[in-house]
């Protein structure tokens, strides 16, 4: 066969392969493996419900995994999901349930478990991970992915940590992910809930790249075929398929002084000081402000008091957290919540999950049911190691292989974050620079730095516009930026 049609047929197969991935059957496993050449595949399998993580998948999933990363035949390896969803939670109605009776209670808090076991395992393989996030991802999901070096949304993507709806707290490494985005990104998506779609999952940073979703078979062939998949190999295969923005596609919602407003309210250590600084925007000179505090308002007040508390005392604590002091403090929380130290995480289940959507538009019965009810003895319960409600914790046992200090570069192949841009403007990167450089300086810099990749330049104008303020020498010859050291407003 020519070498034409080699890949013409390479090609069809890895079509093939794919379209059969989304026609999944009742009598198949709930977690498929394929193997490609060098590319090891784990096809989430539970369509009917978008791929929720349960007991049995995490039972299939992790011993496949450990294989692979000891296996010299195992090149890259590639997440991915049948259907609308790579993996849209954890079966969290059956943790409720077993967690509701004295006797099965175990079974809950050893979900949790084991599912952040596996989180961490992912986080720390020494093969190339690729994750594909076509579709609703959410949860458990994200855990699964948000630690891949290669995270890749599509126009598919529906991305949201939604924990506070349903009366618990964002976990698997969320206190970690969550609290090195850029700004406050992360503590705003921890307590809001909120969903982002399509490109602004890539341009948030919670993806490394957004391609058209009609190009994963190509995409799916490529990773196969390197032989020897150096991750700077695995970025040039996916960036080859990425797209400029539609004009159909939305313009990125949280920027300029919307953005700002956000930034400047979810700073503070309080969920009191955060309401009061929304109530302040809702007055705000700019429309936009005013709706977006209003909204978040409302949503905020929609959601458990106890929960808001909860996520924000761990997303503050995960700031200075490796990940795997992280994944345990949020086993502590979900160890507490499954004892009882909040009666809202039944309720929300309940409410979310158990009811028609007339119950859903309602707001649950939350107990307390105001911010100011929840108290800091309330909140000690799911932290200090004296709390009743943590007695039984386990402690996270990663095999010895995993278990070495790992180096986490979530953004090494994503867009650069606020942090590299401050750091480079500064003076402070680590390839050198001084201070003193202009706007088209800082555009070109990052050029170098991330040679062809597309949104670069973008980001770099939004978040200068924000977090620089132009210094003039008045000679009429040099412009140059300046760091802003906190947002204001």
């Amino acid at each position: 066969m020519s070498r034409g049609g080699l890949c013409a047929a390479r090609r069809t197969k890895a079509i093939a392969q794919h379209m059969m991935s989304t026609a999944a059957s009742a009598s198949e496993p709930s977690v498929k493996f394929e193997s490609n050449r060098a590319l090891r595949t784990y096809i989430l399998n539970r369509p009917t419900k978008l791929n929720a993580l349960d007991e049995s998948m995490l039972s299939l999933l992790r011993p496949k995994i450990e294989e692979w990363s000891s296996s010299d035949l195992c090149g890259t390896i590639l997440g991915t999901g049948v259907g609308r969803a790579f993996c849209a939670g954890g079966d969290i109605a059956n943790v409720v349930l077993n967690a509701s009776d004295p006797n099965l209670r175990h079974q809950a808090i050893d979900f949790f478990k084991r599912e952040f076991e596996m989180d961490y395992i992912l986080a720390a393989l020494s093969k190339p991970y690729v994750v594909l996030l076509d579709g609703f991802t959410m949860g458990g999901g994200v855990g699964l992915a948000a630690h891949a070096p290669f995270r890749i949304a599509t126009e598919n993507t529906t991305f949201a940590m939604p924990e506070t709806k349903i009366g618990y707290c964002p976990d698997v490494g969320a206190s970690y992910f969550l609290s090195r985005l850029d700004g406050e990104l992360g503590t705003y998506f921890a307590l809001t809930s909120d969903i982002i779609r399509g490109r602004a999952v890539f341009e948030h940073g919670f993806a490394t790249h957004f391609i058209p979703a009609r190009r994963i078979p190509t995409l799916i062939e490529r990773l196969a075929a390197l032989e020897d998949p150096h991750p700077t190999a695995i970025d040039q295969a996916i960036e080859e398929l990425v797209s400029e923005r539609e004009p159909s596609e939305p313009p990125l919602a949280m920027s300029g002084l919307m953005r700002e407003a956000l930034d400047f309210a979810f700073r503070h250590n309080s969920i009191e000081a955060i309401f009061e600084d929304l109530r302040k925007f809702s007055e705000h000179h700019d429309s936009q402000v005013r709706s977006w505090a209003k909204q978040t308002l409302e949503t905020l007040e929609f959601r458990s008091p106890t929960s808001l508390k909860v996520a924000l005392s761990a997303i503050r604590q995960g700031r200075s957290m490796t990940l795997l002091e992280a994944l345990n403090m949020e086993l502590k929380i979900a160890t507490a919540y499954c004892n009882g130290a909040s009666p809202d995480f039944p309720t929300g289940v309940n409410a979310v999950l158990g009811g028609g959507k007339e119950k859903k538009d309602e707001r649950p019965n939350w107990s307390p049911s105001t911010v100011d009810g929840v108290t800091d003895e309330i909140v000690s319960r799911f932290f200090e190691g004296s709390s009743s409600f943590l007695s039984n914790v386990p402690t996270l046992d990663i095999p010895e292989v995993f278990a070495k200090k790992i180096s986490l570069q979530p953004m090494k192949f994503g867009l650069p974050t606020e942090e590299e841009i401050g750091t480079v403007v500064r003076g402070e990167h680590k390839t050198g620079g001084t201070m003193g450089m202009t706007l088209d300086e800082l555009v070109g810099k990052f050029g170098n730095l991330r040679p062809g990749k597309l949104g670069v330049k973008e980001k770099i104008l939004e978040v200068a516009s924000r977090r620089c303020e132009i210094v003039d020498n008045a000679d009429g010859n040099f412009v140059w930026l300046k760091w802003k050291s906190a947002p204001t407003q």
